[in-house]
């Protein structure tokens, strides 16, 4: 999918290969084509690696386009951020940012051409009217009653739709293909409408608006492209694009090719439906990190090799890709593994007092970042008076197996010593509020005399550690398709329902003094408890730090539901 993983070879890549071997193509040229309605989701991230990925695997080219035939639902802001996401991800198209508006006037100019040759007409039904003429799938359409105007009156009715003579809605121009044909898209489908909308590229200039798959595949065209790449519920949409590019004088005639559409299991990629969860506040934004948004995925400490990692493992085919969330999740988990320094975190902060601590003489070590990377460097290991665990390390009534800190117990401070729980304080309530414990002061770097210690917890410094605002995000919802699931009347329950109300939990924590002064989008192992990243808003390096728990150190999902 590009040149930092082995090529995995599927239909698309046959396809490619056979073109340039027969000398079909000299090169490929491919494109990105959202719609800047929305900002981008998981599913888009796939198509950007797909798009890209061959571009690049083939020395080819891909462009980025924004679809912008839909002026009332379009804006500057998701077309600046569809075009971050891009670069994030770590793809430069070719050229300029191209805009389907960029091609308006040629699209006019061919328009005309299919009305001059009886291929178009200007039709004056209404919405209700035309779905009735339409038809279903059991039952034929029906001509509309102005598709056998002359070329001169539907001209001549174009260019004042055009200039603006006709009310919003009231007359379309409409293909001229079959009515009776089993592919719904075919049944005289509507090129233009008229709509007074300001558009973010072309302003005031126009009051009519080509259509989606007519403008789609005549900019592919124009641009170029060899190997158009999209999903599946666009192969009924293939005729149609086909017989728009065989009936207008235009040279290319882009070959499509679909792939299954991505689906993510507890969570959705529906525009409408994410835009109601930052529209309603049941998230924070668009960048909410648990949004499936690739600006959400970034806000959470996914990285853009986890990302391509993952596009990589669903691969592409035509049988349905349903994928469950650990998927990704590991995807990312693998990478960071590899390529984030660790150090230690309290989110759940008991305090401990190390009852024969003796200044000077109880010693720190220094520590790796990293156990596989050398070059990452180490850092110094404080122990004062008074030190944090967690309290999910420390049971009063331990269950068989356990491991950890008990009343008498013994285990390893992590990068230090032996510690031995002497002493349980607690408050008024009954609740645990402090350990009293003693070190081992033969332990440092050593095994105990004479016994073995199991238990290995982490710990820190008091005295040393920074606070840090934390943020432990899990999974937005509950159910493995929230916008799937029927009620008992077998109508679709309202998604909204299924939000997990432990989706996101913030604690006060503590963390190692190296925090205090990270750039944002910083990402640690907090070690034993997962992957994390300074938030890119809301940390500030010496100020407020602020982390975002990206994923856990193993999949703990399925465990815990």
């Amino acid at each position: 999918m590009s040149n930092e993983a082995p090529i995995v070879s599927n239909f698309i890549r046959s396809t490619i290969e056979s073109d340039l071997a027969s000398g079909k193509h000299a090169s490929i040229q491919t494109r990105f084509p959202p719609e800047p309605n929305g900002y981008l989701h998981v599913g888009h991230a796939k198509s950007i690696c797909l798009n890209f990925g061959v571009a690049q695997d083939y020395q080819g080219q891909c462009n980025l386009r924004m679809d912008d035939t839909n002026p009332e639902k379009e804006n500057e802001e998701f077309a600046q951020a569809i075009a971050s996401d891009v670069k994030w991800l770590g793809f430069e198209w070719a050229g300029e940012i191209r805009h389907a508006a960029d091609y308006f006037d040629q699209l006019y100019v061919y328009a005309e051409e299919l009305i001059l040759a009886g291929k178009a007409f200007v039709c004056e039904l209404d919405a209700e009217q035309m779905r009735e003429y339409r038809g279903n799938f059991e039952v034929p359409g029906k001509n509309s009653p102005f598709r056998d105007r002359s070329v001169e009156e539907n001209l001549d009715l174009f260019r004042r739709m055009k200039a603006g003579e006709f009310a919003d809605g009231s007359k379309t121009l409409r293909l001229k293909i079959d009515m009776a044909a089993p592919n719904l898209n075919l049944r005289d489908p509507v090129i233009y409408r008229i709509k007074r909308a300001h558009h973010i590229r072309t302003g005031d200039k126009w009051c009519i608006y080509p259509m989606y798959d007519y403008t789609h595949c005549i900019s592919d065209a124009l641009e170029g492209i060899t190997h158009s790449l999209c999903t599946l519920e666009f192969a009924d949409h293939r005729p149609l694009y086909d017989w728009v590019l065989d009936n207008i004088t235009i040279d290319c005639h882009p070959q499509q090719i679909e792939f299954s559409r991505l689906e993510l299991l507890y969570t959705m990629t529906s525009k409408r439906k994410l835009a109601a969860l930052v529209n309603e506040g049941l998230v924070s934004g668009w960048d909410d990190p648990r949004m499936p948004t690739v600006i959400g995925m970034r806000r959470r400490g996914y990285t853009p090799e986890g990302i391509k990692l993952f596009a990589q493992r669903v691969g592409v085919s035509k049988s349905e890709n349903v994928v469950d969330l650990s998927i990704l999740e590991g995807a990312v988990r693998e990478q960071l593994e590899s390529s984030c320094p660790r150090i230690m975190a309290v989110v759940r902060p008991l305090k401990v007092t190390l009852t024969n601590y003796e200044e000077g003489v109880t010693a720190s070590r220094t520590a790796p970042y990293h156990p596989q990377h050398p070059e990452f460097g180490e850092r110094n290991v404080p122990v004062s008076r008074e030190i944090w665990v967690e309290q999910d390390d420390f049971a009063e009534v331990p269950p068989a197996g356990w491991q950890r800190l008990t009343v008498g117990s013994e285990v390893r401070l992590r990068y230090s010593y032996v510690m031995k729980c002497d002493e349980v304080v607690k408050d008024a309530a009954g609740n645990v509020i402090e350990l009293k414990c003693s070190l081992d002061m033969a332990t440092l770097g050593q095994n105990p005399v004479g016994r073995k210690v199991k238990g290995v917890i982490h710990w820190l410094s008091a005295g040393h550690a920074v606070p840090a605002e934390v943020r432990l995000y899990d999974r937005l919802f509950t159910e493995a398709r929230p916008d799937a699931v029927r009620g008992a009347d077998g109508e679709y329950v309202d998604f909204r329902q299924f939000i997990n109300p432990e989706s996101l939990e913030v604690v006060t924590a503590y963390v190692e003094a190296v925090a205090r002064d990270l750039a944002p989008e910083t990402r640690y192992q907090f070690e034993r408890l997962g992957y994390f990243v300074t938030d890119r808003k809301d940390h500030v390096a010496g100020e407020k730090i602020v982390f975002n728990r990206a994923v856990t150190l193993k999949d703990t999902w399925k465990s815990a539901s």
